[in-house]
């Protein structure tokens, strides 16, 4: 019996694996920052907030400009270099003592850092090294955003009461730094870098795809762009920058131990990357408009819930429902992306439309800190959020392109 050889491309999906976990984990302690931030330097919570703000716009701005150097030079070097900022980054946090300290660091360099590694790294290794099981490999990196928040939160809480945020930026930069020892010497850009073929035969679909190439200047003619754009804005609006920022302090002023939601929420990252990795096989077989609007209509519902929710149980259910839907819109608009305009234009383009998801975190984890200082509560935003998502099930059914294995249309001009 002839044993199936071993392909070089599960160890890059290991190491961007990896990559994708821990700028998620770097994103994900921004929740956990507030208390010790607040108690150490006196910041209020729209002061910090607006920090946030600045590096979810830079981590969207992060995408496109990571795209773009993706197409021209490779991931490897942009995850090397990506990975290598966040490091320094968190160094220099550790010595803070002014508030534009923070923002420089925090929000500039971790944001443009984290934007480089999360944006469009995924999708491109997912397309350059799979033929076959793409939708599955965009789903496993989805899921890395889920899995980042299952493992650092529940610890970075306790670290942050022990070594206060110096802990955080300490134990994280550890971490980011590890990783570039196995990324300098084994990440490659193509399988042609080690004399071998993508993971599956290609079909007709994939050829299409793959020799497609549309311009950015053509892109942003098309309605499909803006309908990507404008839903994949809503996501980060109600995801990045709503809940991952406020979720947990709008938890713990309505009663809620920090122990305990700590826990939720990190139930609620597992069901993440049980929706995302099914949503990544859905992508594959069923048309992407669809699963889109469903999983915006549901992440509607839920938030329409939250304002109201005051026990445990409750919040289980919320984390259950929301958490299987948090980033399974990736991978369906990482392909509707790469059918409507092309695999080769996929860095640039796609960076573009994440960068649009990272607006929408931005605006929404200022709003959040905003109102909360305003009104007392996070009632307005979570409302808010929910009306977008409605909206963005809208969008999502109105793109021309189903992605369902389909040919590529040339497009419109």
């Amino acid at each position: 019996m002839n044993r199936r050889k071993f392909h070089y491309a599960w160890v890059i999906v290991v190491i961007t694996f990896l990559a994708l976990l821990l700028s998620a984990g770097v994103r994900n302690a921004t929740s956990v920052l507030f208390e010790p931030l607040e108690a150490r330097f006196g910041w209020d919570r729209a002061s910090i907030s607006f920090a946030f703000a600045i590096s979810l716009f830079f981590f969207g701005l992060g995408a496109p400009i990571g795209g773009t150097l993706i197409d021209r030079y490779g991931p490897r070097r942009v995850m090397l270099g990506g990975l290598a900022l966040i490091s320094v980054a968190l160094a220099g946090l550790i010595a803070i003592t002014e508030l534009w300290q923070f923002i420089l660091l925090w929000g500039v360099l971790i944001g443009i850092g984290t934007g480089a590694v999360a944006g469009t790294l995924g999708g491109t290794v997912a397309l350059r090294w799979f033929n076959a099981r793409r939708g599955l490999v965009l789903g496993m990196f989805s899921s890395a955003a889920a899995a980042g928040q299952l493992l650092f939160l529940p610890a970075l809480i306790p670290l942050a009461e022990l070594g206060g945020f110096q802990g955080i930026f300490a134990v994280l930069g550890i971490l980011i730094a590890t990783l570039l020892i196995p990324a300098v010497f084994m990440m490659r850009s193509s399988p042609e870098d080690v004399d071998t073929q993508p993971i599956g035969q290609a079909n007709a679909a994939t050829i299409s795809t793959d020799a497609h190439f549309t311009p950015l200047k053509e892109a942003l003619r098309t309605r499909d762009f803006w309908l990507l754009a404008g839903s994949f804005f809503v996501c980060g609006y109600t995801t990045v920058g709503l809940i991952t920022t406020h979720l947990l302090p709008h938890s713990l002023e309505h009663g809620f131990e920090k122990v305990e939601i700590s826990w939720a929420i990190a139930f609620m990252g597992g069901m993440n990357i049980v929706g995302t990795t099914i949503s990544g096989w859905l992508t594959d077989r069923y048309d992407n408009r669809k699963l889109l609007a469903t999983y915006y209509g549901m992440r509607a519902i839920s938030l329409v819930a939250l304002p109201f929710i005051y026990d445990m149980n409750n919040m289980l259910i919320f984390a259950l429902v929301y958490g299987l839907d948090w980033v399974a819109t990736v991978p369906p608009t990482v392909n509707l992306t790469a059918q409507r305009f092309g695999r080769k234009s996929l860095g640039s383009i796609y960076g573009w439309i994440y960068c649009s998801h990272m607006i929408g975190a931005g605006i929404a984890s200022y709003a959040g800190g905003f109102f909360r200082e305003t009104l007392g509560d996070y009632h307005l935003v979570f409302a808010s959020a929910a009306i977008f998502g409605l909206v963005a099930t809208a969008m999502s059914l109105s793109i021309s392109i189903s992605a369902k294995r389909a040919p590529i249309p040339k497009p419109s001009t």
